[in-house]
């Protein structure tokens, strides 16, 4: 590779700190980082512009199309659906949206889980399911096999995004919040084109929205709650922007219409990897009452209305709860560890 190559991505940076790029302009940007094209402080400078001025929905959609074209493909069955956060809130919190996914399958909808290690939190999905004995660092035969025998499955976003190699020192050095934290639920490897999607900022939610209808998803939840946690919190409103039928309306949800109640924020508070790990498998067991599975349940109920399986929140809740207290849940989470530990 010769030294020109790494002019390639400056006047990009220059664009993006001027105004917001097109949604081609951000694509062909993006494409430059994912071949390795760019060094560290060129990448670090169009992440920090872009973050500095606030990502435009072109700018997530031409980045989020390119990231798609470079990730290595997992075909899922048809109907499955992703459950998961940007991260980047700063709020430690348990496992929502992982213990959400496993009681969602165990009520009978296929969840293509995207996700990766902790980077601004106490905990992100891989590490309590690494907790759980599951292993996250599987291939896309794995995670296709899964999908169909167990109906989950847990993608670690490096496995299949290889490209963002040339990308993680630099988010790691940068220890802050960036476009990637956007992209991650945007660029889901299975093609899902159904979501429970949190979002770190209100002020993401109608962009995320956007681009996701863009993308051809054809039902979805953005969400971020009072709280500030990227979840439909159970400690008050949540704000949601939801695609449906290729429309996108805003809306306010209330656990109260769940028929369920509100907590202080300090009871959803999670700890270590290993604690929130432990607490996912008992509020999987049916064994944790309180906020937390409230929690769960409430999340669980969007995703069986985004998936068409129910038509309230309320008899949402009541599916879910039967997922967690007859076992099935569990059995997912029991299952997944089996098998990706024989890999």
């Amino acid at each position: 590779m010769s030294d020109i190559s790494f002019e390639k991505l400056k006047p990009f940076i220059g664009l993006a700190a001027d105004r917001a790029l097109t949604r081609a302009e951000a694509e062909a940007a993006f494409e430059i980082l994912f071949k390795g094209e760019a060094t560290a402080p060129q990448i670090a400078g169009l992440l920090m512009a872009l973050r500095t001025r606030g990502e435009a929905v072109g700018e997530i959609a031409g980045a989020a199309a390119s990231m798609r074209a470079n990730c290595i493909p997992v075909k899922a069955p048809k109907g499955a659906m992703d459950i998961v956060g940007t991260g980047g809130t700063g709020k430690a919190t348990l496992q929502i949206s992982t213990a959400t996914a496993f009681c969602v399958a165990g009520a009978g909808v296929p969840v293509a889980k995207h996700g990766n290690r902790k980077l601004s939190s106490n905990s992100g999905a891989a590490d309590s399911l690494g907790v759980n004995g599951i292993n996250v660092m599987v291939g896309a035969d794995v995670v296709e096999e899964a999908l169909n025998e167990i109906g989950i499955a847990f993608m670690m976003a490096p496995m299949h995004h290889p490209a963002m190699k040339h990308v993680m020192p630099v988010r790691i050095d940068l220890g802050t919040r960036t476009v990637f934290n956007i992209l991650g639920p945007l660029t889901n490897p299975a093609g899902v084109k159904r979501q429970l999607t949190g979002a770190f900022s209100p002020d993401l939610l109608r962009p995320m929205c956007e681009t996701l209808a863009d993308l051809g998803s054809e039902r979805a939840w953005l969400v971020h709650g009072s709280d500030g946690t990227d979840e439909i919190t159970i400690t008050g409103p949540t704000k949601v922007v939801a695609l449906h039928n290729g429309l996108i309306h805003n809306d306010e949800v209330h656990p109260e219409q769940a028929g369920l109640p509100c907590y202080a924020f300090s009871e959803i508070e999670g700890g270590s990897p290993e604690s929130n790990g432990k607490r996912m498998r008992a509020v999987l067991a049916g064994e944790d009452y309180g906020a937390y599975r409230d929690a769960v349940l409430l999340n669980a109920a969007a995703a069986l209305l985004i998936a068409d399986r129910v038509e309230s929140l309320k008899d949402g809740v009541e599916m879910a709860a039967e997922s967690l207290d007859s076992g099935e849940a569990l059995k997912r989470l029991v299952a997944l560890a089996e098998m990706t530990s024989r890999h």
